[in-house]
């Protein structure tokens, strides 16, 4: 109609949330129980896998690195519990479109629902780690300070980066089976130039300068220099947290509006 005001992109977004809130948090229960359905802890494991975790690192590693770094327990589980939520979340990120394959090819809902629903999942577990890490930052006898407020920015980054990555994958996935085998390799790396179990201060300030590629060790890095050195990360280091996270979210934004339609016919 002429006389009928267009709407803007906010309020679109509005009704689209209120059109698929309950869709959205269906498929958010589904995954969230799907993951320890049938197992005798439940809930419980995502305490307990990240802690025996730790514990085995710990045990390994403390001899070899953790001599010269100090709050060792707590430097090796700011970089666990990051690398974790990031592995699992874009992991399970990529498998979410093919899953969600046999429901959205049948009834209209938006496709990234289900990454976003299986993001939030992960989330959770995300937030339920934080509890038993600040824990064991007590037992380690470092002080809470209010700067301990300023992890929610790294957090708030680092699960868009997960929804950026998410969606790249996912898109990949579709087209190309072996992304999931090519993908295991690359957590490989990335697990290993996080430096999560050890220091790179030993090494030059170029070499220490060059982690800085990797988005996984940026995270880290910020939730460490906050707990364990009780500094706030200057402002640049803000910048590149949130410019990785943009990078990737834009990027899976162009892939998903560009091949949207192509999906349906390789799922």
């Amino acid at each position: 109609m002429a006389g009928q005001k267009k709407k803007g992109p906010i309020q679109r977004i509005k009704e689209k949330i209120e059109k698929y809130s309950f869709v959205f948090t269906e498929l958010v229960k589904r995954d969230f129980k799907k993951q320890y359905n049938g197992t005798v802890l439940g809930l419980l494991w995502s305490l307990v896998q990240p802690l025996l975790r730790l514990l085995i690192m710990w045990v390994v590693f403390s001899q070899f690195f953790g001599r010269n770094t100090p709050h060792y327990a707590v430097y090796l589980f700011s970089g666990l519990i990051v690398f974790i939520y990031f592995s699992t979340a874009t992991s399970k990120g990529l498998t979410s479109l093919r899953s969600g394959a046999n429901i959205y090819s049948k009834v209209k809902v938006p496709k990234y629902l289900f990454l976003f629903a299986s993001n939030v999942s992960n989330l959770i577990n995300f937030l339920m780690m934080l509890v038993a890490y600040f824990v064991f930052v007590a037992i380690d006898g470092i002080p809470f300070t209010w700067k301990f407020l300023t992890l929610i920015y790294p957090t708030v980054c680092l699960t868009a980066f997960n929804v950026g990555v998410g969606m790249v994958l996912s898109g990949m996935y579709i087209f190309f089976k072996d992304t999931k085998q090519l993908y295991e390799l690359v957590i490989i790396l990335v697990r290993y130039m996080s430096a999560i179990f050890y220091n790179i201060n030993s090494f030059s300030e170029k070499v220490q300068t060059l982690f800085l590629i990797n988005p996984v060790y940026v995270y880290i890095k910020y939730f460490r220099m906050v707990v364990i050195d009780s500094v706030i990360p200057p402002l640049w280091y803000h910048a590149l947290c949130l410019g990785y996270a943009l990078l990737f979210v834009a990027l899976g934004s162009w892939m998903y509006v560009t091949q949207n339609k192509k999906y349906l016919y390789y799922v």
